[in-house]
């Protein structure tokens, strides 16, 4: 072989060598990166071809799939679509995925590795592919209660299981359809971009996804620190707290929302019934801010974590000073929280100061109906003492009976609760906050958080927790007892 044939040889290989190097590369290294490509069309058409797994609430899919024209086969469907959206979230052929439908994208659309045994068997029997479930914990009539409880208003519902952190209920109103932008057609998009423009953000997950300042539903918490640190021992003794009380190094009082309610040197427990803000600002100021914090922090703020939907983080301050630190002890300030985390804290108190780990899936299983992953609860923290717990219980107890939180009261059944106002400036309305719990032999098996973020209608002697959002909770309360 003369030397030019030999050096065209060596050049011709070393082009082939290349091109099995790059389809090597492409098939083995890439190929997750450019399957899941979000300009792959084959890769959306094949997660179009077939029904999708179905998401169940009380034994029955909330979901489904139709059959549509052209090249993407199926589209999504939902039941109830508002009251089920902060939960499901959307499906669509043209904006993807989120929530319980986007965490859980590769089981329902049937490509998730663990039914590959399931694909083996539908291919040999010359089946179509089938997605696999996702069962959730929410239970449908505490759902349709704090739905329907919210109505046309603005604001968010959580009921939990304090025993388990099964989440029963979440809602968040307004709300919107997930099946109005499923497809990819014209409408569809005229129904996507309606939505985005809705000054009232029907999209906003309230419940899970947005923070507020928690008012004085958060004097729960307060207590729970100074009971666990020592400040106070017995909660129907006298405090120091002088009313009206000046905030340290400032010449500003702290007002009572009731000005004629007994709060001068009131117990924790009469204060928690009158919701006193001179007693549990001066608490908070008292304790500081390090022991407030790593308190709340117990109760889940200053965490993130997943139901398996992301939940925004809640936030107790850490750089404030001493008249910030009273204004955190009351719910206000820089402190905020979403009303999953206010249905937390609550649940902590009922489960005798154990907090669990709130979700929303009980089980995720195959198109035969075969289990492929159970929830086990799980348990966060022991946020305070079973001692102390008890006797919050007891106040929030009285408080129901005795004070602001009569609004949740059930024949034949021990309630505790708790109102709050929360404040957020000059030009908002305040925010109507009610928690409360229910008592069974069995324990608790419902707390329940309702957030109300009246429209300007609304006069502002007619906010209060226990006006608009007390009878919620009762409702959601009673659904899940079925009284």
């Amino acid at each position: 072989m003369n030397k030019p044939v030999r050096h065209i040889a060596i050049f011709t290989g070393l082009l082939v060598l290349s091109l099995l190097l790059r389809a090597t590369w492409v098939q083995f290294v890439r190929s997750d990166e450019l399957s899941n490509h979000e300009k792959n069309r084959r890769v959306t058409i094949a997660s179009f071809s077939q029904p999708r797994g179905n998401i169940i609430v009380g034994g029955r899919p909330v979901t489904g799939s139709v059959v549509t024209d052209g090249d993407l086969k199926y589209k999504r469907t939902f039941t109830d679509g508002k009251m089920y959206a902060p939960i499901t979230g959307y499906s669509s052929q043209s904006y993807g995925s989120s929530y319980l439908e986007g965490v859980n994208n590769k089981l329902l659309s049937g490509t998730d590795n663990r039914l590959f045994l399931q694909r083996t068997a539908d291919m040999l029997a010359g089946e179509k592919p089938r997605g696999g479930d996702v069962v959730t914990t929410i239970d449908p009539k505490a759902q349709k209660a704090a739905y329907e409880g919210l109505g046309d208003r603005k604001g968010a519902v959580v009921a939990l299981d304090p025993r388990t952190g099964k989440i029963l209920a979440l809602a968040s109103t307004p709300s919107y359809d997930p099946s109005v932008f499923a497809g990819n057609g014209k409408k569809d998009q005229q129904a996507w971009d309606a939505l985005q423009k809705d000054k009232d953000k029907p999209m906003n997950n309230r419940a899970l996804r947005e923070t507020y300042p928690p008012g004085s539903t958060f004097k729960i918490v307060t207590a729970a620190a100074a009971l666990e640190n020592g400040l106070y021992t017995d909660v129907n003794a006298a405090t120091d707290s002088p009313d009206p009380w000046t905030m340290p190094g400032t010449v500003t009082t702290l007002p009572n929302q009731n000005p004629n309610a007994p709060c001068k040197n009131a117990s924790l427990n009469v204060a928690m019934q009158n919701s006193c803000n001179t007693v549990y600002g001066k608490v908070s100021s008292d304790l500081g801010k390090e022991k407030m914090r790593k308190t709340a922090e117990k109760f889940g703020f200053n965490q993130e974590y997943f139901t398996p939907v992301r939940a925004s983080r809640s936030t107790f301050p850490d750089n404030i000073n001493t008249s910030q630190t009273a204004m955190a002890g009351i719910g206000q300030g820089s402190l905020t929280a979403t009303p999953l985390q206010v249905a937390m804290m609550t649940a902590a108190i009922a489960n005798d100061g154990k907090l669990m780990k709130p979700y929303m899936v009980e089980e995720l299983r195959g198109p035969d109906l075969s289990t492929i992953e159970k929830h086990k609860p799980e348990q966060m923290s022991q946020a305070v003492s079973p001692e102390v717990a008890k006797k919050i219980q007891r106040m929030m107890e009285d408080t129901a009976t005795k004070g602001t939180g009569k609004a949740a009261l059930i024949d034949g059944v021990t309630v505790g609760g708790k109102t709050g106002t929360a404040e957020r400036g000059k030009d908002q309305k305040n925010l109507a906050w009610f928690i409360s719990y229910a008592k069974t032999d069995d324990g608790s098996p419902v707390a329940v958080a309702v957030m109300v973020d009246p429209d300007e209608n609304v006069p502002d002697d007619e906010i209060s927790g226990g006006k608009l959002a007390g009878p919620i909770a009762k409702k959601v309360m009673r659904a899940v007892l079925g009284k």
